[in-house]
């Protein structure tokens, strides 16, 4: 957008009652304290306002944020009935092969019991064979340095989910 005013979507948000607000966020990630910090910075001028206060906001999240957060997501291949946005988000699972669909359980399920949280990866564009390597890759890391990773896989995949928050008409 090369207009200097706020899209439509985004001064729909900023007029947002503060529930009505929260619910909006809560729907983009459900850590209560990342939507804690970006109603309270509200009224947004620009999306990248806002899409900055996210970044911001993911960075300061705790151990115990990061896994309100995760817990808001349906592993890679299983997203919850009714949930739109992540079979949205996961497509590129739903044309795998029954073999990948398998190993892509054996492996949420191994990785879950290392790490102790569903395997959380921006899945927007990339197939069920790029999960799947992302899976193997990953598992091996330290908790430490998978919590890292996780955070910016969800302040990728928050910006998704704002992005389509704003730009609704």
């Amino acid at each position: 957008m090369t207009s200097n005013s706020t899209p439509p979507g985004l001064a729909r948000f900023n007029a947002l009652e503060e529930h009505a607000a929260h619910a909006a966020l809560h729907e983009a990630c459900a850590s209560t304290a990342w939507a804690a910090r970006l109603l309270a910075a509200r009224p947004y001028a620009t999306a990248d306002d806002l899409y900055s206060a996210s970044d911001a906001a993911m960075a300061e999240l705790t151990t115990e944020d990061l896994q309100e957060a995760m817990a808001g997501h349906p592993p890679i291949g299983r997203p919850k009935p009714g949930d739109p946005t992540s079979a949205r988000e996961q497509r590129g699972m739903a044309g795998a092969s029954e073999d990948l669909k398998a190993e892509m359980l054996e492996l949420n399920l191994a990785y879950q019991d290392r790490f102790g949280h569903v395997f959380l990866i921006c899945a927007t564009g990339r197939t069920g064979e790029q999960m799947r390597d992302a899976v193997k890759e990953r598992i091996g890391n330290s908790p430490e340095q998978e919590r890292e990773i996780v955070r910016a896989e969800l302040g990728k995949i928050n910006r998704i989910r704002l992005a389509r928050l704003v730009e609704e008409s």
